[in-house]
């Protein structure tokens, strides 16, 4: 389908406050995720996610038959930090509108990205696994958040992303990379400890904020079409790059922070500032 937006009135509502209910604020340092309805109209979400679209799938090196790939493989193509690639995908991760609802949600200062990734679950794509994202993260602090938006509706059966509440407050799991063990485990775990699990459709401009310690999963996508998905990673912009704890935490601090000083804070170049008051 063809944009109809114009370019400037795009960079406009991806810079417009969207004020965040205290209830809002309130659920998500309760649950440990939020969803919020109309945060991104159709148009803005049909003009970025043709471009991000076309760098998933000209950048993607994923290419093997379904029936050959890892559970982790199947569950998405993953293709990271598209804001270094594209000057156009560089404004939609670089959204003020976006990055003021992850500090207002966290209640810091301001925050930094600490990576993008686009999630495209491809027809016939399998589960995401249990996990919590910030194992993979050498972050001391746990004022990390992720937003996760769907560009199109995404029904039951392209595998929208489900959390488990209040999870992010527990120590269970959180040495467990993502993978068929880690979906056997903590849905055993989550279910034992009776927590409360929340796997909704998300409407068309509706998106998700979940904390870096919060456990979430997705179904598989048993439509006909890919399941798009945007996400951004960010954290309090006062972040502290902690001694990795594991081999992935180790790939992360060269990767994504520059391999910074233990013990300092990331660096603009790699990790700039989105938002500050």
């Amino acid at each position: 389908m063809e944009a109809t937006i114009d370019k400037e009135i795009a960079l406009q509502e991806l810079n417009r406050p969207y004020e965040v209910s205290q209830e809002a604020v309130n659920f998500y340092r309760k649950n440990g995720y939020v969803k919020l309805k109309q945060v991104l109209s159709p148009a803005v979400l049909d003009y970025y996610g043709d471009i991000i679209t076309d760098l998933v799938f000209r950048l993607n090196t994923l290419i093997k038959p379904m029936e050959e790939r890892t559970t982790y493989e199947r569950a998405f193509l993953q293709i990271m930090n598209l804001w270094l690639e594209d000057e156009r995908a560089k404004e939609f991760v670089f959204s003020k509108r976006l990055a003021k609802i992850a500090t207002d949600l966290m209640g810091v200062q301001g925050v930094r990205i600490y990576h993008d990734q686009a999630l495209y679950k491809e027809p016939s794509g399998g589960i995401t696994p249990w996990h919590a994202d910030q194992f993979y993260w050498p972050l001391a602090s746990p004022n990390t958040v992720t937003v996760w938006i769907p560009l199109q509706a995404t029904p039951m059966e392209m595998g929208p992303l489900a959390f488990a509440e209040g999870s992010q407050c527990v120590e269970i799991g959180r040495d467990v990379e993502i993978s068929d063990e880690s979906e056997k485990i903590l849905a055993d775990e989550l279910q034992k400890l009776n927590f409360n699990v929340h796997d909704t459709p998300f409407e068309l401009g509706e998106v998700s904020y979940h904390a870096g310690w919060t456990f979430h999963r997705a179904g598989p996508n048993v439509s006909d079409r890919p399941r798009k998905v945007m996400t951004m990673i960010y954290m309090d912009k006062d972040q502290t790059v902690m001694q990795p704890r594991n081999q992935f935490q180790v790939a992360d601090h060269a990767k994504w922070l520059n391999n910074v000083a233990i013990g300092s804070q990331p660096q603009d170049d790699l990790n700039p500032v989105l938002f500050s008051y």
